[in-house]
């Protein structure tokens, strides 16, 4: 019997590299109802080729954590799009800069929330960006209530999460993959001793391109590097120097939103540098 399965085995593993080679294969298969009623966008074209166009127009706005939001009193801006964008950072008691409004957050463990109810709304999303295996097992301790494994994170993630199960998502890796490729053109096979990875802002950017009509950002860009005691973010105390030994190229990726708003894919509601 298994002389006889593994000839199939074979030829279905061959044809699987054959698949993959042509770079046909996608996330998924079938609409969902949600898509029926265009709450989602698959792609950029009209039918019969996409769905986009087949209702009002979708605005989207991706929130940073720069400083550069800071006392912009853009929130009542903000509130006003289809959907927003956030990375897992504070809302309450920054209202009038970044508005009360949560589509989206993404997040990873060690910038979760222990209680994501008091910066969301109740139908928010929460999206988790898996960076390693160890973020998808403590999603998996967390909704479970397995004992929690505590290593291998840069910084302890929380070990009670009090938020909706059924409001988390994790994020396709094919993202991340296409942000750092095709956006950021980022080795994603790097013999380099540190990686590179994309930050969740302008992940979120990625996404929003790929499912918005319209995007527009704000809360993105950081102060020149050789001012080490600005601070980073709208909120908190965190300066340029934290960002030292980062995963992260800044400077790299503002390069990318650069382009993005000369090509018009992008627009920024404030200032920036």
């Amino acid at each position: 019997w298994c002389l006889r399965l593994f000839p199939a085995f074979l030829f279905c593993w061959l044809t699987q590299k054959k698949w993959e080679s042509l770079n046909f294969r996608q996330t998924r298969l079938f609409l969902k109802l949600d898509d029926f009623f265009w709450r989602e966008r698959l792609s950029r074209l009209a039918l019969p080729y996409g769905i986009k166009g087949s209702l009002e127009c979708r605005t989207c706005v991706v929130i940073g954590n720069g400083f550069s939001i800071k006392n912009t009193s853009l929130g009542s801006i903000i509130n006003k799009y289809d959907v927003v964008f956030l990375n897992d950072a504070p809302v309450r008691g920054y209202e009038d800069d970044v508005g009360n409004k949560t589509s989206m957050r993404l997040f990873y463990p060690e910038s979760a929330s222990s209680n994501p109810t008091l910066h969301n709304e109740p139908e928010t999303l929460m999206v988790l960006v898996p960076f390693k295996l160890q973020d998808l097992r403590w999603l998996k301790e967390i909704l479970y209530n397995e004992k929690r494994i505590r290593k291998g994170f840069w910084k302890p993630p929380p070990l009670i999460w009090l938020g909706d199960p059924s409001k988390i998502r994790v994020l396709d890796p094919h993202f991340l993959h296409q942000t750092a490729e095709r956006l950021l053109h980022i080795p994603v096979h790097s013999s380099r001793q540190k990686p590179v990875h994309p930050t969740t802002g302008i992940l979120a950017v990625f996404i929003a391109l790929n499912y918005c009509d319209v995007v527009h950002i704000a809360g993105f860009g950081y102060p020149q590097s050789n001012n080490q005691k600005h601070p980073i973010h709208y909120y908190g105390y965190d300066t340029m120097r934290s960002m030292k030994n980062s995963y992260h190229d800044l400077n790299h990726e503002a390069v990318a939103l650069k382009k993005l708003e000369d090509a018009g894919a992008i627009l920024y509601l404030h200032p920036h540098l």
